[in-house]
C-alpha cells in the first residue's frame, strides 16, 4: 500500500511540477517586465526549488571521461565487463595508447594492479562512489560492482539474497583473474570477508591478494550507533511488516516484495534533517542571487543523493538479521549455502581496515573486528587506519579521503602486489 501511495503522490505532483515549469518560463521571458527583478528571480528560484525536491531522480551516469597519469590526460570509457540478472561489473577502461605514454613518462614498467570496488547495496546506486573510482583510476585497473534495482527485475527471475551477494563477489573476482585486490565500501564488508574466506578455504586462485574494508559493520556490537541500536531493538517481523512493500504495476518487478529506496532515503535524511533543510534554503538563496558555483555543487550532490534503488525483501531482511541482530559472522556462525564461513582460513590475503573518527553509521571498532576474525593471518599482512575528523562518507569520498586515506590504501595494495610479482619470478 505504501508504494501505491508513493506513486499516487508522484502522479498528483505532476500538474504542480508543470505549473512550476511554466512559472520559470514566464519569469525568464524577455517580454515579462519582472524578469531579472528581485520578484522575478525569487519566483524562478521558488519554482526551481520545488522542481528539484519533487523530481524523480533516475540512475545517474558515471560521467568519468578521463584521468591523469603522470600529469597526462588518459581517456576513460566505462564498459560493462560482465552482466547477470542482479548485477553487472563495470570496467573503467583507460585508453591503452595514452596510458602507455603516461607510464613511460613515469617510468612505470609493471602493469597497474586490478582492483574490484564492491559498492554497497543499501539504497544508492554504485555511482555514489564516483569520487572513489576517480581517485583509484590513475594507479589501478578499476572495476566496480553495479547492483541492479529490484524494481527492474521481473518476478520470474527469482530471488536475490545475501548468499547471492557473496556469490556475485566471488564470480567477479574470478572474472578479473588471479590475485586481484578487493575494496569493500561500507555495507558489503561482511559479504566480502565471507567471499575471501570461502575462496581461501578452497585454495581458489581467484582469491584476492589484498582486502580493504572501509567503514563496515563487521561487528556492530562494538561502539553501536543509532542505526545499529534501532536494528537491534525491534524484532525481524517488525521490519518485514513496516518496511517491506509490494511493487505495484507498471514496474517490471511488479508484485516483488522490496525494501523501497525511498524509505531508506527518508531514514538517511532524517538522521541529518536540519542539515538538508539548511542546504536547500541556501540553494534557494543562491538561485535568487545567481551564484552558479554553489548552485552547481548542490545539484551535483543531490542529483546523486536522491537517486535510489530498491532492495529485494530477502536480501534486506537477511542482512538485518544476520549482520545487525545476530552478528553471525562475528561469532563464527555465518553460513553460506549451508557451509560455515571460516575467516580463519584466510592466510595469504593482506587485510586493511579503514574507519572514520566521526562515523555515525559504523562506529569505531566495527570494521577493526575483521582483524580479530582472521586469526591465521600474519600481523605483517594487517593494517588498521582510523581517519581523524572523518565521518562515514569521508572514509571513501572527498578531499580528506583523497589526501590522507587513499595514499595509504594505494601503498598497501602496491606493497603486496609487488610481493606477488617477486614471488612469481
Amino acid at each position: 500500500m505504501l508504494y501505491t501511495l508513493y506513486e499516487l503522490n508522484r502522479a498528483a505532483q505532476a500538474p504542480l511540477r508543470q505549473m512550476a515549469r511554466w512559472q520559470k518560463e514566464a519569469f525568464r521571458s524577455p517580454a515579462n517586465p519582472l524578469t531579472g527583478t528581485a520578484i522575478g528571480r525569487t519566483a524562478v528560484a521558488a519554482a526551481d526549488l520545488f522542481e528539484s525536491i519533487t523530481r524523480h531522480y533516475a540512475k545517474p551516469e558515471w560521467r568519468i571521461n578521463s584521468t591523469k597519469v603522470a600529469e597526462l590526460d588518459v581517456p576513460v570509457t566505462p564498459r560493462i565487463a560482465a552482466r547477470k540478472t542482479w548485477w553487472q561489473m563495470v570496467h573503467f577502461e583507460r585508453n591503452n595508447a595514452a596510458l602507455l605514454a603516461a607510464r613511460a613518462k613515469a617510468r612505470r614498467a609493471e602493469p597497474d594492479p586490478a582492483v574490484l570496488i564492491v559498492a554497497p547495496l543499501s539504497g544508492h546506486y554504485a555511482t555514489l562512489l564516483r569520487n572513489t573510482v576517480e581517485t583509484f583510476l590513475p594507479d589501478h585497473e578499476v572495476y566496480i560492482t553495479d547492483w541492479v534495482d529490484a524494481r527492474a527485475v521481473p518476478l520470474y527471475e527469482g530471488r536475490f539474497d545475501l548468499n547471492d551477494y557473496v556469490d556475485a563477489v566471488i564470480d567477479m573476482l574470478r572474472l578479473i583473474g588471479p590475485r586481484a585486490h578487493v575494496v569493500a565500501v561500507c555495507q558489503p564488508g561482511p559479504a566480502v570477508l565471507a567471499a575471501a574466506a570461502l575462496l581461501s578455504e578452497a585454495k581458489d586462485p581467484a582469491r584476492p591478494a589484498t582486502m580493504t574494508i572501509m567503514g563496515s559493520p563487521i561487528d556492530t556490537r562494538r561502539s553501536p550507533t543509532v542505526p545499529n541500536v534501532l536494528a537491534k531493538e525491534r524484532p525481524l517481523d517488525w521490519f518485514e511488516k513496516n518496511l517491506v512493500h509490494t511493487l505495484p504495476p507498471p514496474y517490471p518487478g511488479a508484485l516483488r516484495r522490496v525494501y523501497p529506496g525511498f524509505v531508506q532515503l527518508a531514514s538517511f535524511m532524517n538522521m541529518n534533517w536540519e542539515r538538508h533543510v539548511d542546504a536547500h534554503w541556501s540553494f534557494f538563496e543562491h538561485l535568487v542571487e545567481g551564484d552558479d558555483d554553489p548552485i552547481d555543487k548542490h545539484r551535483e550532490f543531490y542529483d546523486e543523493y536522491l537517486s535510489v534503488l530498491d532492495l529485494t525483501a530477502e536480501f534486506y531482511l537477511q542482512t538485518v538479521q544476520e549482520v545487525f541482530q545476530e552478528h553471525l559472522l562475528a561469532i563464527g556462525q555465518m553460513r553460506h549455502r549451508g557451509h560455515v564461513v571460516n575467516p580463519a582460513a584466510i592466510e595469504d590475503i593482506a587485510l586493511m581496515t579503514v574507519e572514520g573518527e566521526k562515523d555515525d553509521i559504523s562506529g569505531i571498532g566495527q570494521t577493526q573486528a575483521a582483524h580479530d576474525l582472521c586469526v591465521n593471518l600474519p600481523k605483517s599482512m594487517q593494517l588498521d587506519h582510523i581517519q581523524l575528523g572523518a565521518g562515514h562518507y569521508g572514509v571513501f569520498s572527498g578531499s580528506r579521503f583523497r589526501r590522507e586515506v587513499y595514499p595509504k590504501i594505494r601503498d598497501f595494495i602496491t606493497r603486496f602486489d609487488q610481493r606477488l610479482a617477486q614471488a612469481a619470478e
